[in-house]
């Protein structure tokens, strides 16, 4: 069942948009930070910025999208504790419905650069989405996915997302995360249905 808002504060939200990476100078720019990366460029169009907010484990703002109350987060939690960040803006910005939770997280199992939209679903072993399974529980969130292609070594997983990646997928890796943006705002004007046909079929 999904755990929603038993303390909310102020006004509601109508969505809540969670950018996954890890805190601290030494994650800036690897694979696993794109989540992060996503989030400023939504916050760069919006012309707001992200500010610490310690009760909610984050970095946020609240935007006015088209009408809709939307909050914006980048967890100050490592990856692997997402979920403590998610399950506190959820319950402090009202969000009664899994599906108004969208969370934008990089993604082995697409190559470099590829942005997929998707409700729900498996984990596929990410430790920021189990995270967040955990304590939300349920895992019929919407996911913003942004490839990073698997590394050489399949067992290398973890090593291969926490570095920066290469000066060509970098390029890749830019212009996905404007595509993941527009994603974004798509879902929040016109729904997911309508972000799944618009951005899965292209291809950076």
């Amino acid at each position: 069942m999904f755990r929603r808002a038993a303390q909310r504060r102020g006004t509601p939200a109508d969505y809540l948009v969670v950018g996954l990476g890890n805190p601290g100078e030494k994650f800036s720019g690897t694979r696993h930070n794109l989540g992060y990366e996503v989030i400023d460029k939504v916050v760069m169009r919006e012309s707001v910025s992200l500010d610490l907010s310690k009760p909610n484990q984050s970095r946020l703002a609240a935007v006015n999208y088209r009408g809709k109350r939307v909050v914006l987060a980048c967890p100050t939690t490592f990856m692997n504790l997402s979920g403590e960040a998610v399950a506190s803006l959820i319950r402090r910005n009202g969000i009664e419905d899994v599906e108004r939770l969208i969370v934008v997280h990089d993604e082995l199992d697409l190559e470099p650069g590829r942005v997929k939209v998707k409700r729900g679903g498996s984990t596929a072993g990410h430790n920021g989405l189990k995270s967040i399974r955990q304590h939300v529980g349920s895992d019929d969130f919407v996911r913003v996915r942004v490839g990073v292609g698997k590394p050489p070594d399949p067992r290398n997983g973890r090593n291969w997302v926490l570095k920066k990646p290469s000066g060509e997928d970098r390029s890749r890796l830019d212009l996905a995360a404007s595509i993941a943006a527009d994603a974004i705002e798509v879902i929040l004007s016109a729904g997911v249905e309508e972000a799944m046909n618009k951005i899965n079929g292209l291809q950076s």
